[in-house]
């Protein structure tokens, strides 16, 4: 079978034109300069970094370990419905008790995976171990994970690091992950229009409460970026989503700037509730 996340490789037959000699000679040139690369820096897993055939893909332990999000899952919160739930219509949507019992400040969220070991080993190198090139295999997972709230999006907004901590680590991965989405959606990405106005502490070993209280008032929409994000339907872009403070302190900020509505789209979130460490 083969494997999702490899590259597609397209291939036209029985067709004869002008040039085509010369696009097999450019396409037998690539074979061999992409034969070379390998040579020298050999494909790895993206999560264990074990040999495999083709950049950007799992092995076959890594990917057999793969919680992936599929339906029937919560059109809120888009976790998998293991638990009690309610369907409105026979053609509506399927909410679970969760997003009842505590609604987001976002409309829809929508994640490749639940955070567990694979997801996670994935999130780490791309944020700690400058695994730059997991971004874009990542990013259009992401993109078929979020076709439904990429439809209709006006635009993509990554959630923003503080300068200081964006200093530090030279890049913010969720910018990353947003510009791979726009690639596959050609959905746009608008990072000014979401800032962090203050840094906070780190949200691991903090509770519900106390981690939205630490995030509260974080995340501001700069006077000048108003009128663009005014009745825009915006995807607010992240690598994880654990209890949720975070991404609800950013849409709010959205909202109160006049935003249509603010969707959800992350590579991995946390379904069990429980304060699973991230960072």
């Amino acid at each position: 079978m083969d494997n999702p996340l490899a590259p597609e490789r397209h291939r036209t037959l029985g067709l004869r034109r002008p040039g085509l000699r010369a696009g097999r000679w450019l396409g037998m040139g690539r074979m061999w300069a992409r034969g070379l690369v390998d040579l020298a820096l050999p494909p790895v897993c993206m999560a264990c970094r074990a040999a495999v055939g083709e950049p950007g893909c799992l092995c076959a332990p890594c990917w057999s370990r793969m919680r992936f999000i599929e339906r029937p899952y919560c059109d809120r919160l888009g976790i998998p419905l293991t638990h009690e739930y309610r369907t409105f219509g026979p053609a509506g949507p399927v909410v679970s008790e969760a997003a009842f019992a505590h609604p987001p400040a976002y409309g829809r969220a929508r994640a490749v995976a639940t955070f567990g070991d694979v997801s996670r080993d994935m999130i780490h190198a791309l944020k700690y171990a400058d695994r730059l090139d997991i971004a874009a295999p990542m990013a259009r997972m992401m993109a078929r994970a979020g076709e439904d709230i990429l439809a209709d999006a006006g635009a993509l907004v990554p959630v923003p690091l503080h300068p200081l901590r964006l200093w530090k680590r030279r890049f913010n991965q969720s910018m990353l992950l947003a510009r791979g989405v726009a690639g596959v959606s050609g959905v746009p990405v608008r990072a000014g229009w979401l800032r962090r106005a203050r840094a906070t502490t780190p949200q691991v070993g903090l509770d519900r409460s106390a981690r939205a209280q630490n995030v509260a008032g974080a995340f501001t929409v700069p006077e000048a970026m108003r009128a663009e994000v005014r009745g825009r339907r915006l995807v607010l872009v992240d690598d994880v989503l654990t209890t949720g403070a975070t991404i609800d302190a950013c849409a709010k900020a959205l909202m109160r700037a006049g935003a249509q509505r603010v969707d959800v789209l992350v590579f991995a979130r946390v379904v069990d509730g429980r304060d699973t460490p991230i960072s």
